[in-house]
């Protein structure tokens, strides 16, 4: 794997650092190459029409997560390489509404990978193109799961990470996995 080398141990896969690239691998050891997190980033522009909204101007919520499942959908898929499938959208608070002629942007971004899962951070805003306001609007943490062609969970690449701001992001997703386990078993 050259200078994205991997240590593994009886105990499972050890995030090492290579001195020659100054970077760190992290995910469950497979023989794929390790991938950058700005490589699979999305960015997704829409404009919020009369038919996305009730009657008073607001976008439905259902819009905004239908928006926040593609761009999370289609960072997953950059990263892997193969078709993906939603195993878990975290809750989702508006914190301000979207109004019909706003611009809606949704940015996505790969915070944690494991065996064959990913965990997608997309942060939601809208713009009024009028004034140029920009309103954070809502973010949403999605769990993706990789699939072969037999729709079977698939090994994903690990996510090389370089940054403070990426190894912060690797250790919150790593907490909010450890909550959603917890969740699940009782």
């Amino acid at each position: 794997m050259g200078s994205r080398e991997r240590e593994v141990s009886d105990h499972g896969p050890r995030n090492t650092l290579n001195p020659k690239s100054q970077h760190v691998i992290f995910g469950k050891e497979t023989n794929m190459t390790g991938k950058h997190a700005r490589d699979s980033e999305v960015v997704l522009s829409q404009l919020m029409l009369p038919t996305d909204a009730n009657p008073q101007g607001n976008v439905h919520g259902g819009t905004i997560m239908k928006l926040i499942d593609t761009a999370g959908g289609m960072c997953a898929v950059r990263h892997a390489r193969t078709f993906v499938v939603t195993a878990e959208i975290d809750s989702i608070t508006f914190l301000s509404p979207v109004y019909v002629g706003n611009l809606v942007t949704l940015r996505a971004h790969l915070n944690w990978v494991g065996r064959t899962s990913m965990e997608v951070e997309v942060c939601v805003e809208a713009e009024n193109p009028l004034t140029g306001e920009i309103t954070h609007t809502n973010s949403a943490y999605a769990v993706y799961v990789a699939l072969d062609a037999g729709s079977k969970p698939k090994a994903v690449p690990p996510l090389i990470i370089e940054t403070d701001e990426e190894r912060r992001r690797w250790a919150e997703a790593e907490a909010r996995r450890a909550h959603r386990l917890a969740m699940k078993q009782g």
